[in-house]
């Protein structure tokens, strides 16, 4: 591990530096100011280590300056809490207060050595499942995406269908990135979080004055995603008047803002999601078959994770090793008996449950091992 130390005080300096020559595992780099550091650092270090209090340019200038290119732990003798809050927010990673003992900064160094592993791993790994965005593989799966692709390469609307949580948005934004339109905005919008009374104007735009509080004109997200791709999921939320105006969006290629009597020409890519049954909205009177009819082009069916169990244990291992990294553990893993669990359970939730209960197991655990137990699913109905 390439270590630079910015120290001012030539006895701190030289002490810190005899104390580390024994760990033959560091190699340390010593600079008496921060603008000798910043002339020298290149990308082979991994850690900085700096004082804060320094002529010239003090350390939280210094740490501004290297602009999150790399971890940095913040060493003084007489900080402020305000100094203290304010590397924190800039990313620092551990804030020693002078004079400390030689073995609590290498507990510092060693601690950040172990999350700099963890986190070359976990980059290794996304880089192997960047260009899908798919964490594991099964045939239920395989046969999805193989229509998802084909439907890439054409402007069809596409009608995502499943339970919640199979990752909907996940095959929304893999067609978008497969898509001649991937260099153009990818924007998802979700119906059911927003109110009805809000949708219109979330979707379409305003102009100012076009209602008491409009004391602006607000582009909407159909105007923000021309060129590109919108994401319409839980489309069956749609209140039934909005239904009709999207409709004219789509065959007509235009909208218009609220309060505006002008027409404005978009060419987007629509991909509409939902866990509903639309054709049982349609005979209950509360979803437009014609709309049904214009957004079904290509339906994608995305079966359960109860029957893509192949995928389980690889999605469940990426969760953990992104939440390593995100709470600053160690790379931990899971039992024998817990990945049994992981693959005996019906999981109801799908991939947002699996999602949920790997985070808080990574979170609780207190061992590297996460053991049946920490899973908590028994909570969730599950007997072994």
């Amino acid at each position: 591990m390439k270590i630079a130390i910015v120290e001012d005080d030539i006895n701190m300096r030289k002490s810190l530096e005899i104390a580390m020559s024994d760990y033959k595992e560091f190699e340390i780099k010593t600079f008496k100011n921060a603008k000798d550091a910043l002339k020298s650092i290149d990308e082979s270090f991994n850690l900085v280590i700096t004082d804060i209090n320094m002529p010239g340019m003090d350390g939280i200038e210094f740490v501004k300056a290297l602009d999150g290119k790399f971890e940095v732990i913040i060493m003084t003798g007489n900080a402020t809490l305000q100094r203290a809050i304010e590397s924190i927010h800039l990313g620092v990673k551990d804030f020693l207060l002078k004079p400390f003992d030689v073995d609590t900064l290498i507990s510092a160094i060693k601690r950040e050595d172990k999350i700099q592993k963890v986190k070359k791993v976990v980059s290794i790994e996304q880089n192997n499942t960047a260009s899908s965005g798919f964490f594991g593989t099964s045939k239920a799966l395989e046969l999805s995406i193989n229509i998802a692709s084909k439907a890439a390469k054409t402007d069809a609307s596409v009608l995502l269908l499943g339970q919640s949580g199979v990752g909907k948005e996940v095959f929304a934004s893999f067609i978008h990135k497969h898509s001649l339109r991937a260099k153009k905005p990818f924007i998802a919008i979700n119906m059911a979080a927003i109110p009805d009374n809000l949708i219109e104007s979330e979707l379409f735009g305003f102009e100012k004055g076009a209602f008491t509080d409009a004391s602006e004109a607000k582009v909407g997200q159909f105007e923000l995603a021309n060129g590109g791709t919108l994401f319409l999921d839980e489309i069956a939320e749609m209140p039934y008047g909005v239904q009709a105006k999207l409709l004219r969006a789509l065959q007509e290629k235009e909208i218009r803002r609220l309060g505006s009597s002008k027409s404005i020409k978009i060419d987007i890519r629509v991909i509409a999601a939902t866990n509903a049954d639309l054709e049982q909205k349609i005979s209950d009177g509360t979803f437009r078959e014609d709309l049904y009819y214009r957004l079904n082009t290509i339906p994608i069916v995305i079966a359960p994770l109860a029957e893509r169990k192949d995928e389980i244990l690889d999605i469940a291992q990426k969760v953990l090793e992104q939440n390593c990294v995100k709470y600053g553990f160690e790379l931990k893993s899971f039992s024998q008996e817990s990945k049994k669990q992981l693959l005996a359970y019906s999981w109801p939730g799908n991939i947002r449950e699996l999602i949920s209960v790997v985070e808080r197991a990574v979170i609780l655990s207190d061992t590297d091992e996460i053991i049946p137990d920490g899973l908590f699913l028994s909570s969730r109905g599950f007997s072994k």
